[in-house]
């Protein structure tokens, strides 16, 4: 079965390839490729919050009693990352390719600060704490593996 760290670190590496991939389109204005990619791009990182906040920060919590610690401050995170993928989308809407570019580089910069704190901090506390939990975890994460799958 896979770790915490191992499924959700891959989670982010997928995003992180899309992203470049956008940051491509966009430099060679290619608006229609860099449209789709923003749409998928979209969809992986906010299926991935959703992953955190509805299924592993709240089975954290209820297995460790931290309320208020790293999973707060992850979940904080994501609201600056969600506004800043919306500016990025108007921005591609726009085709205005100086103002992507820019706040393109400011959400990856933060988005990397923001990974490594999951990977070096959180997910490592998750993979402790939920040992005895990753079939509770599969019942709430989407592609989670379950036992039987490993």
């Amino acid at each position: 079965m896979l770790s915490v760290s191992e499924f959700f670190s891959a989670q982010h590496r997928a995003c992180d390839r899309v992203f470049e991939q956008l940051e491509e389109a966009v430099s060679r204005d290619g608006w229609p490729q860099a449209d789709a990619l923003y749409t998928r791009l979209c969809q992986d990182t906010l299926q991935h919050f959703s992953n955190e906040e509805e299924g592993l920060f709240p089975l954290f919590e209820e297995k460790t009693g931290m309320q208020a610690g790293p999973t707060q401050v992850m979940r904080g995170e994501h609201v600056e990352l969600r506004e800043l993928l919306q500016r990025m989308g108007d921005a591609i809407q726009a085709r205005d390719r100086d103002e992507v570019l820019g706040t393109a580089e400011t959400f990856f910069l933060f988005l990397q600060q923001h990974n490594v704190k999951e990977e070096q901090v959180l997910y490592p506390m998750a993979d402790q704490a939920l040992q005895g939990s990753l079939q509770e975890l599969s019942a709430r994460v989407p592609g989670f593996p379950s036992s039987d799958q490993a």
